[in-house]
């Protein structure tokens, strides 16, 4: 078994000082949204053994801020940072899902990306598991959304299109609903 959990980077500024795209900054909400999923996956084991960002500077700081937020509760995770995440689509995603297997092979992944590429390889991920949450999901992945998946599969290799079972759809905005 597998388990695949997809975070999309937090609410970000509109442009970056730079100008570059990749250099967007998480805004204020964008950092209380990062600390609440930090907070939350710190909370429902199991952890990430591996964590893929996007070298863009929201999704390192959509990490570090989550991470700050758990470091305390859980084991500490392989953390590799790939250029290729930054607007990566569904089959970059896919790819990158596939081979994470080096220098250990996780049991818990944890990638952190962007849209559209996060929003359409999660929809094409589900294969079954939660109507609730597939229907929330089949909106938008909002940012700091993260949408968990299993697979029952030995190897990261076998992961599929609409082989993932969708274990849980949360967000920030639905976690302030509770």
């Amino acid at each position: 078994m597998r388990r695949l959990m997809l975070l999309r980077h937090a609410k970000t500024e509109t442009d970056a000082p730079s100008g570059r795209d990749q250099d967007r900054r998480l805004d204020e909400r964008g950092h209380k949204d990062a600390a609440r999923m930090g907070d939350w996956i710190a909370a429902h084991p199991p952890f990430p053994d591996t964590v893929l960002v996007s070298h863009a500077v929201r999704a390192r700081q959509t990490w570090d801020i989550a991470w700050d937020a758990m470091k305390d509760r859980v084991p500490v995770p392989q953390v590799e940072v790939l250029p290729e995440l930054y607007g990566a689509d569904s089959a970059e995603i896919l790819e990158a899902i596939r081979t994470a297997t080096a220098p250990a092979d996780p049991k818990q992944l944890l990638l952190i990306g962007h849209n559209p590429g996060m929003h359409e390889v999660a929809l094409m991920l589900i294969g079954g598991g939660d109507p609730d949450g597939a229907k929330a999901l089949g909106h938008n992945l909002p940012t700091a959304g993260l949408a968990i998946f299993d697979f029952d599969v030995k190897d990261w290799g076998d992961v599929a299109y609409r082989r993932g079972k969708l274990v849980l759809f949360v967000s920030p905005k639905l976690l302030r609903s509770e």
